[in-house]
């Protein structure tokens, strides 16, 4: 798959492409929806710094002026910050780029852009899933099982129904495989209940296994589940969430609206704990990655030689 007339790489990407060195794409909703102003800027060029020090070159995807764009500049970063973007997932990427928008990219827009340019690697903070009631199921689950990159998250998000996820993950054929734990990680908390079934201790390992799902011909992607090193408590998360459940029925929201409300409204009576938590776990994730996608350029270059493009 290659970058299309609307798919511009940004200038920093393509030279490390070239060069052949490890890119890491970031998704960008995080920054026009996931957090408040000036703090989403502030995290936007926090989770680019992450990615350069642990060794790659960071790949912020994001929408502007009906344009995709793999790689934003320091400019563009901020005028995303700034703008009023919409939210963009593939079901409504073409409306909003024949509109001549800006938009924030979701994890599934970022898997699409991130396969057309080239990349290997993907760091968010927890992917979309299963909501259980109402009955809602995020695009990205979809993405995760079309494009062959690896996505490094904490987990689905902590308001959807996380074993009904992991189950519509194993029927799409995506590996789920935990970092350095047997189970599922839960974004906010960090660990589920639910046993995965494989996992790998080093980032060496974790680019095995994609290499070995692309040299197998396998056409989905590979979750690397990393739990966040200090989540909620369990029984304090369960407590919040039945509260913004509450105000979410209450206020009849649904459908694709429920996350993103659910989301703030966790923020809110949390007093930010959630934001922190959110922010520490992006962090996280994007080093981790960055650490994966420098493992994986070894391990593909040197197989190259037996019929695995670099």
């Amino acid at each position: 798959m290659s970058a299309g007339s609307r798919v511009r790489i940004g200038d920093h990407v393509a030279a490390a492409l070239a060069a052949g060195e490890p890119v890491v794409a970031l998704e960008s909703t995080v920054i026009t929806h996931g957090l408040p102003r000036p703090r989403n800027l502030e995290a936007g060029r926090r989770l680019e710094a992450v990615v350069r020090e642990a060794g790659a070159v960071p790949a912020t995807v994001g929408v502007l002026g009906g344009e995709v764009v793999v790689g934003l500049d320091a400019a563009e970063l901020e005028r995303l910050a700034q703008a009023a973007a919409e939210k963009v997932s593939l079901w409504n990427l073409a409306a909003v780029v024949a509109q001549g928008a800006d938009a924030g990219t979701t994890v599934a827009t970022t898997l699409w852009a991130a396969h057309a340019a080239g990349l290997d690697v993907f760091a968010t903070g927890g992917i979309g899933g299963v909501h259980d009631a109402p009955f809602d199921e995020s695009a990205d689950l979809a993405a995760l099982a079309r494009y062959p990159v690896l996505t490094v998250c904490a987990g689905p998000k902590s308001i959807l129904d996380a074993a009904a996820t992991l189950e519509r993950l194993e029927t799409a054929g995506v590996p789920v495989v935990g970092y350095r734990s047997d189970r599922l990680a839960g974004f906010l908390v960090t660990l589920t209940e639910h046993r995965l079934p494989a996992r790998v201790d080093s980032p060496d390992a974790a680019a095995a296994v994609l290499l070995a799902q692309r040299e197998l011909g396998l056409s989905s992607g590979v979750v690397l589940s990393n739990p966040v090193s200090s989540g909620l408590e369990p029984e304090e998360f369960a407590a919040l969430r039945e509260r913004a459940e509450a105000a979410l029925r209450g206020r009849g929201v649904r459908g694709r609206d429920a996350t993103p409300f659910l989301l703030a409204e966790l923020a809110a009576i949390s007093g930010g704990r959630t934001v922190d938590v959110n922010t520490r776990l992006l962090e996280e994730n994007a080093a981790l990655a960055a650490r994966v996608a420098a493992a994986y350029r070894r391990l593909a270059q040197a197989a190259a030689p037996h019929g695995v493009s670099a």
